[in-house]
C-alpha cells in the first residue's frame, strides 16, 4: 500500500521533495503532426493505482510525515505563458502537473512536447473547456480527442482528467469515469483565474494560508491575463521552501 500511494503522488507531480525525473529516448517526428517532433517518454503512462481509477480526488493523503503538495496548471498551453510557468519551475526544480486543453494544444504542440519532456504530468481538460451540459457523444469527444491528441504529440497516455471549471454534472465526469480515469480536483483554489481582478499578494496568500500537506493547488497558465500567476508563483515557492515544504 506505501508503494502505491508513492507511485500516486509521483503522478501527481509532488516534487518540492521528491524532483521526479521522468526518463527521456529520442525525439521522433510524428507523421499525423505536421512540423512537429514528439518526444517520446520510456515510462508513457500516467496511471494510477487500481483504488484510484474512476475516482474523484481533491486532496492526497501524503506518506508519513512528509511536507508535500502539487502544483496544478489549467487551461494551456499558451504561448506566453507556459514558458515562463515552465523556466520557474525548472529553476526551482519543480515538477508540476498540466491540464492542457486539446484545441490548444493542438495550436501549440511544442510546449505540450516541452512540458513533458522537462519531466511534469499531463492532464486531460478536454478539447473546448465546454462546462455547459452534453450528451455522452459529446463528452465522449470532449475527452477522446483530447486524449489522442495528447499520445500523438507527446507519446503520453494519461489516466488524469479534470472537468473544466469543477463541474461534475455535465456528463464530462461521467465519462471520465467510465473510462477510469481518476477525476482530479482541488483542495485550494489560488483565484488566479481571476486575472487582473486580483492582486499578486491576494494569490500568494490565497495559497499560503491555506496549503496543508497534502494539498492540490490550482492554477493557471492559460484561459486569460496570467501575468500575476507568473509574478505569484516564484513568491509562493519560496515561502513553501522556507516552511520545509
Amino acid at each position: 500500500m506505501q508503494y502505491r500511494s508513492l507511485l500516486f503522488i509521483a503522478l501527481f507531480s509532488i516534487s518540492i521533495i521528491l524532483n521526479l525525473n521522468f526518463p527521456i529516448k529520442a525525439s521522433t517526428q510524428d507523421k499525423n503532426v505536421p512540423g512537429t517532433t514528439v518526444a517520446m517518454v520510456q515510462q508513457n503512462n500516467f496511471s494510477v493505482p487500481q483504488e484510484f481509477r474512476g475516482k474523484i480526488v481533491r486532496q492526497v493523503n501524503p506518506i508519513s510525515d512528509k511536507k508535500v503538495i502539487s502544483f496544478t496548471f489549467d487551461d494551456g498551453p499558451s504561448p506566453d505563458i507556459t514558458p515562463e510557468i515552465l523556466d520557474i519551475l525548472k529553476k526551482h526544480k519543480i515538477k508540476a502537473t498540466f491540464f492542457v486543453i486539446g484545441n490548444n494544444l493542438k495550436n501549440f504542440p511544442q510546449l505540450g512536447q516541452r512540458l513533458v519532456t522537462e519531466g511534469n504530468a499531463i492532464g486531460n481538460h478536454t478539447w473546448h473547456h465546454w462546462r455547459r451540459l452534453m450528451n455522452e457523444f459529446t463528452a465522449t469527444h470532449e475527452i477522446e480527442d483530447t486524449a489522442t491528441l495528447i499520445y500523438e504529440i507527446t507519446g503520453v497516455k494519461t489516466s488524469l482528467f479534470r472537468p473544466p471549471n469543477g463541474f461534475l454534472y455535465n456528463g464530462l465526469v461521467d465519462y471520465a469515469q467510465k473510462r477510469k480515469d481518476a477525476v482530479i480536483l482541488w483542495s485550494v483554489d489560488s483565484d488566479d483565474w481571476r486575472g487582473q481582478k486580483v492582486s499578486v499578494d491576494h494569490i500568494v496568500d490565497k495559497v499560503l494560508d491555506n496549503v496543508q500537506p497534502g494539498t492540490i493547488i490550482l492554477m493557471h497558465d492559460g484561459g486569460g491575463d496570467r501575468s500575476h500567476t507568473v509574478q505569484a508563483l516564484p513568491k509562493i515557492i519560496d515561502q513553501l521552501t522556507q516552511r520545509g515544504y
